[in-house]
């Protein structure tokens, strides 16, 4: 159906379907619903940005929020539902975390409800010392 040689990864911000992601996360993500298109744009803006594209359309995201020094926290990860299945999310994940870009950092964080064995195929674990860790979390922030 699809020809791999077809699917690549880009940190081009030009190249980001600003709304194909606000799509995706304001209606169908279970972590962003009704995030406002200007509250995308702004964030896509201020990260450092992957998506996945099928030739000159885009199938995926993913940010990244660093300092490309210390720490990096990894979010708003997603593969279309009609590109799933595909190995698209691990195509992705193996860009991010070998991007030259990222070396050596001392901790990656990020949240997930459902995709856990696809981060541990990459080395990620749960926190180890979860009562180190505090947040300022507002539920709903876009409802």
């Amino acid at each position: 159906m699809y020809n791999q040689q077809d699917f690549y990864i880009s940190t081009d911000k030009s190249k980001m379907d600003i709304d194909i992601i606000h799509q995706y996360l304001s209606e169908e993500s279970y972590w962003a619903k009704g995030i406002p298109r200007d509250i995308v744009e702004k964030s896509v803006a201020n990260a450092f940005c992957f998506g996945v594209f099928y030739k000159d359309k885009q199938v995926g995201f993913a940010k990244v929020i660093t300092d490309f020094t210390t720490i990096a926290y990894l979010g708003d990860v997603f593969i279309l539902n009609d590109y799933r299945g595909l190995g698209l999310s691990k195509l992705l994940l193996e860009n991010i975390m070998n991007h030259p870009e990222l070396q050596g950092l001392r901790r990656w964080i990020l949240l997930t409800a459902d995709a856990h064995e696809l981060y541990k195929k990459f080395g990620w674990n749960n926190i180890k010392d979860p009562a180190r860790w505090m947040e300022v979390h507002t539920k709903n922030p876009y409802q």
